[in-house]
């Protein structure tokens, strides 16, 4: 029993970690329909900057600093798709593979840098519940913190007039132009706070596990996807507060299965097959149920034209 519920609390602090990077990926992807390719970089970033300032001696300081470098790479990827006319998914690209040397360069020409004798976030509440139920807990506690805020803030942003602007120029750019909105502003505004979000997550996911390397964020875009698509298969159309829940719960599923297959001892290089799987379900799931009835209907013409025959 202590087992599963150690399983069940090491997945639900990874899945909230990552369903800040999931969130923003719901704001820039659902909300604004703008497919972000920076992830990985800007995740990266997040850790990079928050790990480097937590090592000067600022653990509190990092976190600000981790989203504001996510802030500076939305709008890098936000300009060259609004004001110099390239593809977003180019613009990703672009962004994502500058952001390896830019993150090289906050290491200080490292690859790795290691935090073990490093106060972050995570040891400063550490000491606070040592001597408290919640000794222990303390992971869980910081990454349930960031998400209940960071998730409340998200629900009342998208009710705003620039949050609504935001949705409206994700569903129809053409009649946010004729309203006398711009949606050039709109697109800088979401993909800022949207990789806020994701260098956040970074930040957090570093200080967890005492160290971050260049290859922190290599496949985080496809890991917040494979979450953001469970989370609509379950509340995808409901409100949006309900819709926001249903991000963090994918997120939390995509882990669990992680954990589960680590802990049946499966090959680490074999997750990235398991996170292909994932998405190809949740994307193909929700169709597959649609077609359902004309696969029935067909089945039952083909044994009738059988009967008939025979």
């Amino acid at each position: 029993m202590t087992t599963v519920l150690t399983l069940l609390e090491t997945a639900l602090e990874l899945g909230l970690v990552s369903a800040l990077t999931v969130l923003a990926l719901f704001l820039s992807y659902s909300m604004l329909n703008v497919c972000d390719l920076s992830t990985d970089g800007c995740f990266t970033l997040g850790a990079t900057v928050g790990a480097a300032v937590a090592i000067a001696g600022h653990p509190y300081l990092s976190i600000a600093a981790a989203m504001l470098a996510g802030i500076a790479s939305g709008f890098v990827t936000a300009f060259l798709q609004t004001k110099m006319g390239i593809n977003s998914l180019l613009a990703g690209i672009i962004v994502n593979t500058g952001l390896y040397s830019v993150n090289i360069a906050v290491m200080g020409g490292s690859s790795i840098l290691n935090m073990n004798k490093v106060d972050t976030v995570f040891s400063k509440v550490r000491e606070l519940t040592q001597e408290t139920p919640l000794k222990g807990h303390y992971k869980l506690i910081i990454a349930l913190s960031a998400v209940i805020i960071v998730a409340i803030l998200l629900g009342f942003f998208l009710k705003t007039r620039v949050g609504l602007a935001i949705r409206a120029t994700g569903n129809n750019p053409d009649m946010v132009r004729s309203s006398s909105i711009n949606p050039v502003i709109t697109t800088i505004i979401g993909l800022c706070i949207a990789n806020s979000f994701t260098a956040l997550s970074g930040c957090l996911l570093a200080q967890m596990q005492k160290s971050v390397n260049i290859d922190t964020g290599t496949g985080m875009v496809t890991v917040a996807l494979a979450s953001l698509l469970i989370g609509n298969v379950f509340l995808g159309k409901k409100k949006m507060p309900l819709r926001i829940v249903g991000m963090v719960f994918g997120a939390f599923v995509f882990r669990l299965v992680y954990t589960i297959a680590l802990r049946f001892d499966m090959p680490a290089f074999m997750l990235k097959l398991v996170s292909s799987l994932v998405v190809i379900a949740a994307i193909s799931i929700p169709y597959l149920k649609e077609q359902m009835p004309l696969f029935k209907r067909r089945f039952i013409h083909s044994r009738k034209g059988d009967e008939r025959d025979a």
